[in-house]
């Protein structure tokens, strides 16, 4: 009872006035920015928070600004990622395996609104879940350790084995392919340089957006270019703008099941949307067994990923109002912004700040509202983006990819290493290799090995500490799981139709 009437003063603080116009202002700019590949939800909160400190908007106010810009560019993402293959960020890598074979299929505007609706649901079940199961799921996010997140890292990577069901070695060779990337650069550990050749523009490492703009947009637009003058070329019919009632239907369960997940893992410090698409994407596909076409435009493929990577968001704010640990990259500059105001996140923020705190979970519920009302309107407006002849759309995809790399470091470094990503990509994707996994052993690769370094220090390098807890043991035989039974399922599968046909 008494969160319900917390959750009740905390709609009073989100529908005044300034708060209702600073929320869809957010969940506008947060749309804009999401599309725009690599940018991002940290790039967009990273460039508001200052001007709303300069503003000197209340704190509440803030955060509200914030978080609308974070849930927005999550929605964003959805855009570049079914229309051009280019996915805004790491969370939406999933979205293109289903959603640009469904624009390529002539149904752009049903995968952007369908998309909208399970980015909706994803974020709707984890605000839910923010309200009734915060302070338990906090205590729960405290019994993972180094091992426990390093074996969580495992499993993630084996549910990259089912993303490529009949070729597991090319999927396998991109995640090591990614996992390599991740080690260039300075060792957080020791203080060396890693494989950088002496160069010091990759003494930092090499940055996510030089990866994810040269292996999917520069590709993309070698691929583009390669079938300017044939049957294959750009899409250029889009159908329909409103997805229907049998394909809501259709995709309902796994849109739940997925928000569920999304949650679960987003509730986890550092682990992110990246793990819960891959996860969800993985466990649809899986389910759907022989009945789905998974990579070949399947709606179930496109709503899983959707709904999860926005469940993550939303419940990435849990161990940061309840910990004070950013549960993502994006609320490690949330916090940062608090502490602009000087409040420090933590178990005491809800009795020192309840306004605060119930107002910014009012909002996210206001916000996913704002912008599912601004996102499906517009779907015809994005769908236009297909009509550009490609004389008009290379060019402007090429300028606004070249302008996002450059802008990391301002150097032509970059800028050089993307072309040279894009032509590796392009060659890997005419073998069929997939980028997904790439992309994933990349961003995952260096939070695998910090956690089994931190894990193998507590006990002097015994490897008996990955397997101690019940959390680890449970998430190495999912992983295991994962690996083993889809071939055996396969396997017998084909030996049943053998004898049936027999």
């Amino acid at each position: 009872m008494d969160t319900l009437q917390h959750l009740f003063a905390g709609f009073v603080v989100a529908l005044s006035l300034q708060n209702l116009l600073v929320a869809a202002l957010g969940a506008f700019l947060g749309t804009v920015v999401g599309m725009l590949p690599g940018l991002g939800p940290i790039n967009g909160v990273a460039i508001l928070m200052p001007l709303a400190f300069a503003l000197k908007l209340p704190p509440e106010t803030a955060l509200i600004l914030l978080a609308a810009v974070y849930v927005g560019c999550e929605y964003g993402g959805r855009i570049s990622s079914i229309l051009l293959n280019v996915p805004g960020d790491a969370g939406a890598i999933m979205t293109t395996l289903d959603g640009y074979p469904l624009a390529r299929k002539g149904k752009g505007g049903v995968a952007l609104s369908l998309s909208a609706w399970s980015s909706f649901v994803g974020s709707i079940v984890a605000t839910i879940g923010i309200v009734a199961f915060a302070p338990l799921l906090a205590r729960w996010a405290l019994a993972f350790g180094p091992a426990e997140y390093f074996a969580l890292m495992c499993f993630a990577f084996a549910c990259i084995a089912g993303l490529m069901g009949d070729a597991p070695m090319k999927a396998a060779l991109a995640a090591v392919i990614g996992l390599s990337l991740s080690t260039i650069g300075l060792d957080s550990n020791s203080g060396v340089y890693r494989f950088t050749g002496g160069d010091v523009h990759l003494s930092d490492g090499i940055q996510f957006i030089v990866v994810v703009i040269g292996v999917f947009s520069i590709s993309e637009i070698l691929l583009m270019l390669e079938h300017q003058f044939s049957s294959a070329g750009m899409i250029k019919k889009t159908g329909r703008n409103l997805f229907n009632w049998v394909e809501m239907k259709f995709t309902w369960w796994a849109t739940l099941r997925s928000s569920l997940v999304g949650f679960v893992v987003g509730v986890l410090p550092g682990a992110g949307a990246t793990i819960a698409s891959a996860m969800t994407y993985s466990m649809e596909k899986r389910i759907a067994g022989d009945s789905g076409t998974f990579g070949e435009g399947d709606l179930r493929g496109l709503a899983a990923p959707e709904a999860a990577n926005n469940a993550s968001a939303a419940g990435s704010f849990v161990p940061m109002l309840t910990l004070g640990v950013p549960g993502s990259g994006t609320t490690a500059v949330m916090v940062g912004a608090l502490s602009l105001y000087n409040i420090t996140p933590g178990p005491a923020l809800f009795t020192q700040q309840p306004g605060l705190v119930w107002g910014l979970i009012a909002s996210l519920f206001i916000a996913n509202v704002m912008l599912l009302f601004i996102n499906i309107p517009l779907v015809g407006v994005f769908t236009k983006v297909l009509q550009v002849p490609n004389w008009m759309l290379v060019p402007a995809i090429l300028a606004v990819s070249t302008v996002g790399v450059y802008a990391v470091h301002a150097t032509t470094f970059d800028l050089m290493l993307m072309a040279g990503f894009g032509l590796v990509g392009y060659l890997l994707r005419k073998q069929g290799v997939p980028m997904a996994p790439l992309i994933l052993g990349f961003v995952l690769g260096d939070m695998m090995e910090q956690n089994l370094r931190r894990a193998l220090s507590i006990t002097n390098g015994e490897f008996g500490i990955l397997f101690e807890s019940p959390i680890s043991i449970g998430l190495w035989i999912c992983a295991a799981a994962m690996v083993i039974l889809p071939p055996v399922i396969r396997n017998l599968s084909k030996l049943t139709s053998r004898n049936q046909t027999s």
